[in-house]
């Protein structure tokens, strides 16, 4: 597994409430070599509920819980945060982490782009869209959300558990 980690802090879009405390973590090129390997390394770290799919054409969060996105196939661009939040260009073997109330929607992708996601503990998530109705709902969950026990890529050890002490 040869990969660069980067981190970085999301501001509060107004409509998107994003994470004040956790950033996100992107493993660049984590699974490159073994796409496949994804579901089965989210799943062994207990990030579970997995599904594999695209991902939404629209900003969307999750208030309820944390999300982790590893791409299995092709490319895309998605928007991470609002609209003036942080473009990511994801490829085969990238894992994304996002926190709680982190807004994303794909930009677009290859015709063959696949991610795998799966959340901690398997916890059933919720779909937020920008809604100012439900958004101190929202921001009352998010600060809830606990921080997993375990990292999705490497388990009991590994970035996630540094980057996200509270």
């Amino acid at each position: 597994m040869n990969s660069q980690v980067r981190s970085f802090k999301l501001k509060d879009a107004g409509d998107i409430p994003n994470n004040q405390e956790l950033p996100v973590i992107v493993y660049e090129g984590i699974f490159s070599g073994n796409p496949n390997d994804i579901e089965s390394a989210f799943n062994r770290h207990n990030w579970r509920g997995s599904w594999s799919g695209g991902i939404f054409d629209y900003h969307h969060y999750h208030s309820n819980t944390h999300e982790v996105l590893g791409v299995k196939a092709g490319t895309a661009t998605i928007l991470v945060g609002g609209d003036d939040g942080e473009r990511l260009e994801l490829k085969v073997g990238d894992v994304v982490v996002l926190p709680a109330g982190t807004g994303h929607k794909n930009i677009e992708s290859s015709d063959d782009f696949e991610v795998v996601g799966a959340y901690p503990d398997g916890m059933a998530h919720n779909l937020r869209k920008k809604d100012p109705g439900l958004r101190a709902q929202a921001v009352t969950e998010i600060k809830q959300v606990s921080v997993p026990e375990t990292d999705p890529v490497f388990g009991e050890k590994g970035p996630l558990l540094e980057k996200w002490k509270r």
